[in-house]
C-alpha cells in the first residue's frame, strides 16, 4: 500500500465514521499506528480532518434538510426533534465536546446544524472533541512517548 493510498483511505474511512455511514475508523488506524510505516502526525491529522469534514457534512446537511421537518417521509419524528432541541438548548454548544462518541456524537453534529449552531463555534468544539480522541487512542496503541515524540 503506497502512503498516499494509506492517508486517502483513512481520510475516506474516518469522514464516513463521522456521517451515519457505519464506518469505524479507529481500527484502521490502529493498524496503520502499528504497521510503524507512516508518519504519527500525520495519521492524526489526516484522521482528524477526516472525521471533522464528516461531522461539518452533517451540520451542513441538517441546515437543509430542516426545512422539511413537516414531511411525512421526514426521519424524525417532530416530538423526537423537540426532546432532542430541549436537551442541545439546556446543555448549548458545549455538548458538542462530545460529537466523539459513536452514534451519540453523530446525532449532536445533525442537531448542531438544525439548531443552527455557528460554523465557528461547531468547528472549534468537534475539532477539540475529535482530535483528542485520536491523540489518546494514539497513545493508548504506541505509548505516551511515541506520540509526544520522545
Amino acid at each position: 500500500m503506497t502512503s498516499l493510498a494509506a492517508y486517502l483511505g483513512l481520510f475516506l474511512v474516518a469522514f464516513g465514521a463521522a456521517t451515519v455511514l457505519p464506518f469505524q475508523s479507529e481500527p484502521l488506524l490502529v493498524g496503520l499506528l502499528v504497521s510503524g510505516k507512516f508518519s504519527t502526525a500525520w495519521l492524526l491529522v489526516v484522521a482528524t480532518i477526516g472525521n471533522v469534514l464528516g461531522a461539518v457534512f452533517n451540520w451542513v446537511l441538517a441546515r437543509f434538510i430542516d426545512r422539511f421537518h413537516d414531511r411525512s417521509w421526514f426521519p424524525v419524528k417532530p416530538s423526537s426533534l423537540n426532546n432532542a432541541s430541549g436537551w442541545y438548548r439546556r446543555y448549548g454548544r458545549w455538548s458538542l465536546l462530545l460529537s466523539w462518541m459513536p452514534l451519540f456524537g453523530d446525532a449532536l453534529t445533525v442537531l448542531a446544524g438544525v439548531l443552527r449552531e455557528p460554523l465557528w463555534s461547531f468547528l472549534l468544539l468537534v475539532t477539540v472533541a475529535k482530535a483528542g480522541r485520536y491523540l489518546v487512542l494514539t497513545a493508548a496503541t504506541l505509548g505516551t512517548q511515541s506520540v509526544l515524540g520522545g
